[in-house]
């Protein structure tokens, strides 16, 4: 019997092992991040017009966050954000650009420019992953420099300092690398997802880690003609029923599903993790956070709460879901955790790994804030129902949330407004003056936050700024 025993407690000892090494062994990693794409814009989230079957797919196979943010409400800071694991005060990109984004009679203060340029002293999770061994690419939107190849990446490919897409989905995209002979009848995004393809192949046999970062659904709004026709001919949701949106959506969904194939055949598919969001909210016009308020711009939970989700076959169990408040400064060191990449001896993170989360071994990061800080202005467009006034998506401002309470704070006129996420996601009613002793606490935990960061407040006024102007362009706004 005994002699029956002990290979059974060996074989027992080597399946416990082999699960082990599955667990810990160092994944594949394919970041998929998205630009301009709404917290309902997928399937899974909601939407009753677009289709995402692909993207639904690793979703349900993986973990889904339910209260995932960006660190800003518009493309270039929350870039900046995400890779260098730093709120917006410590790499100073507060806006797309540095100048005045909005007529100057209308702000009051004189804006924070900031910069447009990530500074090359900062090292990014890229710079780590790839001193781990990983062979690192970038596929598609940078915006954050002229070139991100110094920023870590061994590979780049349509990646300039361009927000938008070079003149479009289709050709010509002049100054664009690897797109400058595109045919003529190429869909961009089609593109992006072959070339991640070709990624995948070139470095089958070494650790790699893409990050495919997709102009869509960025405007402007184009998308394939048969793709266009097929949602004009489906009857509208009553959430979403924007034709081109869809479109653009599922060029994307398609896109994964192939990649998702290329990994299956290459035998790839349970020795890669795949991480989904975006960097901001909707683009207002065009599609639906509801019951979230506002849309890109806006530091209302639908300029900023993103879809998320993290599929890692082996540690993460498929179909979970966290509520945990996370925000994409938090990538940075789950990305080292996941590649066994070292985080940078001198350099400050904002953000916690989600790795315990991610196991099952915690569903906590523990008493934290997260915070937000737009000491810039950003113009309106067509939609004014989701931001504080008609004439700005955002007026400078700083944000905390700390559980379930979050406060905004509004430099020119002083105005804090305070909503409980639980009980009111859509922010309607502003508990700032009932609950004032919460208003108050969290403001001090805010002011507290940007002593300790060093975030720099617009305080001169704006010699410029017109009262009467800017009363008479409110009512014309408002009829």
């Amino acid at each position: 019997m005994n002699r029956l025993l002990i290979p059974i407690a060996l074989l027992i000892g080597a399946c416990a092992a082999t699960a082990e090494a599955q667990t810990t062994q160092r994944p594949n990693v394919l970041f998929i991040f998205l630009d301009d794409y709404g917290w309902r814009d997928c399937g899974f989230m909601g939407s009753d017009f677009y289709e995402t079957p692909n993207i639904d797919e690793l979703a349900r196979q993986g973990m889904i966050f339910s209260d995932a943010y960006s660190c800003s409400a518009n493309c270039a800071p929350a870039r900046a954000c995400l890779l260098s694991g730093q709120y917006t005060p410590r790499h100073e990109i507060y806006n797309v650009g540095t100048s005045l984004r909005g007529n100057p009679k209308y702000s009051r203060l004189k804006h924070i420019a900031g910069t447009d340029v990530l500074s090359t002293e900062i090292r990014t999770w890229a710079h780590q992953i790839q001193d781990a061994g990983y062979r690192t690419g970038t596929i598609g939107k940078w915006h954050l420099s002229k070139d991100p190849l110094p920023y870590g990446f061994d590979f780049n490919f349509a990646g300039t300092h361009s927000g938008s897409p070079p003149r479009g989905y289709f050709p010509p995209h002049p100054k664009a690398p690897g797109l400058e002979d595109a045919p003529e009848d190429e869909y961009l995004t089609d593109r992006l997802s072959d070339e991640a393809i070709g990624f995948i192949e070139r470095n089958h046999d070494r650790p790699w880690f893409l990050y495919l970062t997709h102009f869509a659904v960025h405007t402007p709004l184009q998308g394939r003609s048969d793709l266009v026709a097929k949602y004009e001919a489906k009857p509208k949701g009553k959430l979403h029923d924007h034709a081109v949106m869809a479109a653009m959506i599922e060029s994307v969904d398609a896109g994964v599903g192939r990649i998702v194939d290329k990994l299956r055949e290459l035998g790839l598919n349970d020795k890669t993790a795949i991480v989904f969001t975006s960097d901001n909210g909707g683009y207002g016009p065009a599609t639906s956070m509801f019951p979230l308020k506002g849309y890109k711009g806006t530091y209302y939970e639908g300029g900023i709460r993103e879809p998320f989700f993290i599929n890692w076959p082996g540690v993460v169990e498929p179909g979970t879901k966290s509520s945990e408040p996370v925000i994409n400064v938090d990538l940075y060191p789950t990305f080292c955790d996941m590649t066994g990449a070292a985080r940078p001896a001198d350099q400050p993170l904002d953000g916690k790994s989600l790795i315990q989360i991610l196991r099952g071994e915690s569903d906590s990061l523990g008493d934290r804030a997260i915070f937000w800080h737009f000491p810039a202005y950003l113009q309106s467009y067509a939609r004014l129902d989701g931001q504080r006034d008609p004439l700005f998506r955002s007026r400078p401002c700083s944000i905390i949330r700390e559980g379930d309470w979050k406060l905004h704070e509004y430099f020119e006129d002083g105005g804090l407004e305070l909503y409980n996420l639980r009980d009111d996601m859509g922010e309607n009613h502003n508990l700032a003056q009932s609950n004032s002793s919460k208003a108050n606490e969290l403001h001090q935990k805010l002011i507290q936050w940007r002593e300790k960061i060093g975030a720099p407040v617009p305080r001169d006024p704006n010699p410029r700024f017109d009262a009467n102007a800017e009363a008479a362009a409110i009512r014309k706004a408002s009829r």
